[in-house]
């Protein structure tokens, strides 16, 4: 049989199951890892025994990601002759209601509907979502709609169908066309992904060896691991056709052990890609042979690194090298080798079944395709967005993750993990894309946007992502162990009021220094976050030292809690209650004040404060407290 006949039969059993699998309800429960924090195994538990109470025929399946983590738990209905509707913030008792009244009885419990999957004539669809005007789901779009531990369900979508094709190509078409792709690196550098295969296929030494980069470690990025636990066999079938194009018979999946459910999809995915004969030898009887395994990463930040994740792999310290030789010419037990990070991989098999000219249709002329981001930190929707490059900040922040939350003010986004940039609001119309983001100081690295409002100081942001950085040194060069550590102390002072006007001048050459002189890209990257935040908000610098004060009323060291006298009602008790070092006391007149000794600066009082009085505020400098109090 060749290869297109082999996959034919079997795209024919998949497409087969799947048809049988549409005539009966199905029950889709979001159980990546965003879903289970939120409880969806309770839902899936819940969803199970109450089809089974009741003998129903329908099936309850677990699926990933849909990107709406805000919204979590999610259930999907897909109930023949209705549209398939989504479910959000799902409990116990919306689940038993959604078997009881819509499975049972047509009703589809409206009260409970987040959106329809495609529209409809019976309720909004996630089509009307202001988000969806930006949306562009390429890598996402099978996340949260198959089951990730079944391969038909990938098949039965045209899964596999590119490396079918692919097989029966010469290796240099297949890198051919991922150069017209203009595909760049998604882990953070955006090398164009052609001309990596292409070094790596001309480049002498067998064997050859392809590793798919899940070494995920940015505070806030959740982008791989998500794929991952929704769609893995989407990233193992770019890895096999990566392997194809360069020649190789061994690759492997280096994922972090912090991620156990992410390991055990991929060892399913593994297994079954296996059974299929998509993996082995002969792969689908076109005589080539090639095979995965498994590496669990012990969880060093700097493993990102490639070559310091290549020596990991080797069973040495995870420390970067130098650079030339580079892997594709002497990476993994000093053969040639490709590392390619999650979503490139998965934009691979996109590419070569849609063509270039589908994916540099979106995004812009030097940055094509989309951009997978995790929206975190102060924003109302949390969660994975696929955007077109070139999308503006301002509508990632306020139409696809719906702005601030609590009516607070943005004030800027840490983009790029934390060897990132933190950009202010005046960039806000900014394009996001490789280009434009180095410009601005910032980098588009895997993907991860913490959104922060006027609650956050700067300063401490800066020494927050710099102290993650310091710490996951690797300490091989002196700039990045020493530079970092310098720049840390100094950034710690300032945050504690104990700043000097040198102090300035002193960072932005330690940061610059550091910058040039250090191996990897982590030490070359570590001082963003300190020169974005000395360019555009010098202010808070200056604020913190020369008047020994907070503008944003975080950092401990300069800020203090006050009872104000006017506002205090005599007979509330709430903020003497809610103290957990008893720091509140009763005055001689009745009023409430604080033993600035004992004040732990834990801010529960002012949460306790009922709104009506607002009587307890938070002041800098800390001594603005002694001087009310002595008045």
């Amino acid at each position: 049989m060749s290869v297109a006949q082999k996959y034919g039969a079997l795209a024919a059993g998949a497409g087969k199951r799947w048809e049988e699998r549409a005539q009966k309800p199905l029950l889709l429960v979001g159980t990546a890892t965003c879903g289970r924090a939120a409880g969806a195994l309770e839902i899936l538990r819940c969803l199970k025994e109450e089809v089974g109470r009741r003998g129903l025929e329908a099936e309850v399946i677990e699926v990933g990601c849909m990107g709406h983590c805000y919204a979590e738990p999610l259930v999907v209905v897909a109930k023949p002759g209705w549209p398939a509707i989504c479910y959000g913030y799902v409990t116990d008792g919306i689940a038993a209601r959604l078997v009881e009244d819509f499975l049972l009885n047509d009703d589809p419990c409206l009260e409970f509907v987040l959106a329809a999957l495609e529209p409809n004539d019976l309720v909004p669809s996630f089509a009307d979502f202001p988000r969806s005007r930006y949306e562009h789901k390429m890598v996402l779009g099978r996340c949260g709609l198959i089951d990730p531990e079944d391969i038909t369900h990938y098949i039965a979508t045209g899964g596999y169908a590119a490396l079918a094709r692919v097989l029966e190509m010469a290796p240099e078409e297949v890198i051919a066309l991922i150069k017209a792709s203009g595909l760049r690196g998604r882990g953070g550098a955006g090398f164009p992904t052609g001309l990596k295969w292409e070094a790596c296929r001309s480049a002498p030494g067998n064997p050859k060896y392809v590793i798919c980069n899940a070494d995920e470690g940015d505070p806030g990025a959740f982008m791989d691991r998500t794929i991952l636990e929704s769609n893995p066999h989407g990233v193992l079938e770019g890895l096999i056709i990566a392997a194809y194009a360069v020649g190789a018979s061994q690759g492997y999946v280096y994922v972090r052990a912090e991620y156990p459910l992410a390991v055990e999809r991929v060892r399913t995915a593994l297994e079954q890609a296996r059974e299929q004969g998509l993996l082995g030898s002969d792969v689908l009887g076109s005589g080539f042979s090639f095979d995965v395994e498994l590496f669990q990463g012990s969880g060093a930040f700097v493993c990102g690194e490639e070559t310091a994740l290549i020596a990991s792999m080797e069973g040495k310290p995870g420390l970067p090298r130098h650079r030339p030789p580079f892997p594709v010419h002497a990476g993994l037990h000093e053969k040639p080798t490709v590392v390619n990070n999650v979503k490139t991989l998965a934009y691979v098999p996109l590419i070569l079944e849609k063509g270039p000219e589908w994916f540099t249709g979106v995004g812009t002329s030097r940055s094509p395709g989309t951009a997978v981001f995790a929206l975190a930190g102060k924003i109302v929707n949390t969660g994975l967005a696929e955007v077109p490059m070139g999308t503006t900040l301002r509508q990632l922040v306020y139409d696809v993750g719906s702005g601030i939350p609590k009516g607070r003010k943005f004030k800027a986004v840490q983009i790029g993990g934390p060897s990132g940039g933190c950009l202010p609001a005046e960039l806000l119309d900014m394009p996001v894309d490789f280009d434009s983001l180095t410009v601005a100081g910032a980098m588009m690295g895997s993907g991860g946007m913490v959104i922060l409002d006027e609650d956050d100081c700067m300063v401490e942001m800066a020494r927050f992502f710099l102290d993650f950085t310091q710490k996951e040194s690797c300490g091989k060069c002196t700039f990045c162990r020493l530079g970092t550590r310098h720049m840390l102390d100094i950034l710690t002072r300032i945050t504690k009021g104990q700043g000097r006007p040198e102090d300035l001048d002193l960072l932005q050459a330690l940061a610059e220094d550091v910058k040039a002189g250090s191996l990897c890209g982590l030490g070359k990257t570590a001082p963003n976050p300190v020169l974005s935040t000395l360019r555009y908000f010098r202010d808070e610098y200056e604020a913190h030292i020369k008047e020994r004060r907070c503008p944003a009323l975080m950092c401990q060291d300069l800020i203090a809690y006050y009872i104000v006298p006017e506002r205090c009602e005599r007979s509330c008790n709430a903020c003497m209650g809610s103290c957990p070092v008893e720091a509140i006391y009763t005055t001689p007149d009745m009023l409430k004040a604080i033993d600035q000794e004992k004040c732990v600066k834990c801010g529960s009082c002012v949460d306790a404060c009922p709104p009506q009085y607002r009587a307890v505020i938070k002041v800098s400098p800390p001594e603005v407290v002694a001087d009310k109090a002595e008045g």
